[in-house]
């Protein structure tokens, strides 16, 4: 069977993972765009919004209240406000403008996209290669004891809920769950070190990629900032 040449890979993480920083090392050692905070800057330039204002929406869906409400707005709020449905910002408004970007971007090619639903937005679009990035619970700890100490006493509660938040985000826009297996072609613990699963997804992904990270460094359960 033929496929499609991987041109485009999705990375989803769980907080604390360090997926983030694998993405990173990743684009950088394949020479290709990487498209983090870089999907919300966009958003926000389509939107004509401060980039500051589009990051307050990154990741979140908006307050129960605000789309109970927008349910029963819909039809006359805009009208008697005198804006368009595209004039008014808000989370779903982010996400719309974030998966034109991506789907933008795949387009292009040569790209490595950071969370915000890409592998939802590209399911079974061909050229691409979605990858979710885990860790242990001991390992995210570390991580995030390390880069924030003062709340290190917080550390489970938080790590919990930026990935209750994320999956809650992907479950509304996409219907899909955000950790389901189904959905990625490969699974990654980052105990493994970034050489290691930039070499894992070469393989699997079919990708040349002959020059090893010279500052990578390991991202397993010791942790370092990501």
């Amino acid at each position: 069977m033929m496929h499609a040449p991987i041109r485009v890979i999705t990375v989803e993480r769980e907080y604390g993972s360090r997926g983030g920083e694998f993405a990173h090392d990743l684009a950088e050692q394949l020479g290709w765009r990487l498209l983090d905070a870089e999907l919300v800057s966009a958003a926000a330039k389509r939107a004509g919004v401060a980039p500051e204002m589009a990051a307050k929406f990154d990741d979140r869906l908006d307050p129960w209240y605000y789309r109970y409400g927008k349910v029963f707005w819909h039809d006359t709020a805009y009208q008697m406000t005198g804006l368009s449905e595209e004039q008014v910002f808000d989370s779903e408004r982010m996400l719309t403008l974030i998966r034109e970007e991506i789907l933008e971007a795949s387009k292009q090619g040569n790209c490595v996209l950071v969370g915000r639903g890409a592998a939802c937005a590209l399911t079974c679009q061909p050229g691409c290669f979605h990858i979710f990035v885990y860790a242990t619970l001991k390992a995210k700890r570390d991580w995030f004891t390390q880069a924030f100490p003062k709340q290190a006493q917080h550390a489970e509660q938080t790590l919990a809920a930026y990935d209750k938040r994320r999956a809650a985000v992907i479950r509304k826009f996409y219907q899909q769950e955000w950790c389901s297996r189904g959905l990625y072609h490969m699974l990654l613990n980052s105990a493994m070190g970034t050489e290691a699963m930039i070499a894992c997804v070469g393989g699997a992904a079919g990708l040349e990629i002959s020059q090893p990270a010279a500052a990578a460094t390991s991202i397993g359960p010791t942790g370092a900032p990501c």
